[in-house]
């Protein structure tokens, strides 16, 4: 005989159209959920209360919008540090950062005593032609004081969309009077990926983030490196993603899938089994099989880990520095039409070997710190994941003792004081052995 089953649809709470099927023996689990749906919508009230009250009693007359912005963003980093609500202005930011293009005048700037100066032009744009030059103090943009605005005010009005004008004042050294220079925007392309041939028979890559553009910066800078050294004179590459804070998940695994055959590159894995998924490589190793090492630090984080943590666990390079900063989530960004975004933490991940690096990074294969200069010592460890006030626990083990944190994070500005770049150079080269290098392929993850 057929049980009997009926039927309980919640509309609201749980979304219209929404079927719970409660039978027999399920009754009680019913209970629980309009139990607890009832204590739901009374702390909802209770928020309803506070607000009107904060409304009409507050000393000053409050902004609703920024009162109700508050407590959503409240809402969502109380869950973990990497959850928040973005405004419009936010969401809209954070496009053109991941897009890793836009309209505007191609440099870099910085704030210095309340006016904007010029770190330096991005070679082949609009603000280079225009002989804009490194050390230039930016006064005003089209007649608009500069003092006054923050840096991203400054930066919002040199945006704009492409074949439009602006007009920058510039005060330069050795210039009696201030320049007026009129350029026209054009489309800026964020270059995620640098490269550099090092004594004719190494190929030097450097990631600086993983935006939209960064796979395909890498195969170009791979395709060039290995155009201009000979296969028999080229010993093999440095990928440097030292103080790389992230970025896009499918760049990260792009990006992995540059160096591997074959193999899972990383699993996510959130709060239901059926929201689990696993990434693979497909064959096609873009350098053909030479050595590879990767340098990390302490603010190599996120996306960086997982190119990391897959070429590691597949004995595909050797790591080189210092612990990395152990972000082992990944943020879904849920549009909210015109009210901006939330960047919500959705899964976990994990690297081939089925290890998460949540609150405990990458310990490299070997590592080089570097000599760090006297105004910076103590100053130069970042304090990684495990630091953060609210951040999810390891699920390998979830105990507390065995997260990690704090690696040195100090990258030298010149090469030749760089320790973990040379030890690399010289690993490639054979000056340098070590049991770590080259790694055993026997020892990798099953693929």
């Amino acid at each position: 005989m057929m049980r009997k089953v009926s039927l309980l649809v919640v509309g609201g709470l749980l979304g219209a159209g929404v079927v719970v099927g409660i039978g027999q023996g399920e009754r009680f689990i019913a209970g629980k959920a309009i139990a607890a749906a009832t204590d739901t919508y009374r702390q909802l009230n209770l928020f309803g209360d506070v607000f009107e009250r904060i409304r009409s009693d507050y000393v000053e007359q409050p902004d609703d919008s920024k009162l109700v912005e508050s407590a959503i963003n409240g809402m969502l980093t109380s869950l973990d540090p990497h959850s928040s609500y973005m405004s419009p202005k936010s969401f809209k930011d954070m496009q053109v950062q991941t897009r890793g293009e836009f309209g505007g005048l191609g440099i870099e700037v910085t704030m210095e005593e309340g006016l904007v100066k010029v770190v330096a032009p991005i070679d082949d744009t609009p603000a280079a032609r225009a002989g804009v030059r490194a050390g230039d103090i930016i006064t005003q943009l089209d007649g608009e004081q500069v003092q006054g605005l923050s840096l991203n005010q400054a930066v919002d009005k040199m945006r704009g969309p492409v074949n439009s004008p602006i007009t920058l004042t510039i005060k330069r050294d050795g210039a009696a009077e201030p320049l007026q220079i009129k350029i026209v925007r054009d489309t800026i392309r964020i270059k995620s990926v640098r490269s550099r041939e090092e004594g004719g028979d190494i190929g030097y890559l450097r990631i600086t983030q993983f935006n939209e553009q960064t796979y395909d910066g890498l195969r170009d800078q791979i395709e060039k490196i290995t155009k201009d050294i000979p296969s028999d004179k080229l010993k093999g590459f440095v990928l440097d993603l030292r103080n790389n804070p992230g970025g896009l998940l499918d760049q990260a695994i792009s990006v992995s899938d540059a160096f591997l055959e074959r193999g899972e590159i990383v699993s996510t894995r959130g709060r239901n089994a059926d929201e689990s998924q696993r990434y693979n490589a497909r064959s096609g190793d873009l350098i053909k099989g030479k050595p590879v090492v990767i340098l990390i630090n302490g603010g190599s984080a996120s996306a960086s880990e997982i190119v990391a943590g897959a070429l590691q666990d597949h004995k595909r390079a050797t790591l080189v520095g210092t612990r990395s900063f152990g972000k082992g989530s990944v943020q879904t960004i849920i549009p909210l039409g015109q009210n901006g975004a939330i960047r919500l933490t959705t899964a976990r991940y994990y690297t081939p070997s089925g290890r998460s690096i949540q609150a405990k990074g990458i310990d490299p294969d070997i590592e080089v710190l570097q000599d760090t200069p006297e105004d910076l010592k103590g100053k130069d460890d970042t304090k990684g994941e495990a630091s953060l006030k609210g951040h999810l626990k390891n699920p390998n083990d979830g105990n507390a003792a065995d997260e990690k944190t704090g690696s040195q994070a100090y990258v030298p500005p010149e090469a030749k004081d760089d320790k973990a770049l040379n030890y690399a150079f010289d690993l490639l080269r054979g000056a340098k052995t070590n049991a770590a290098y080259p790694p055993n392929p026997k020892a990798a993850v099953p693929n």
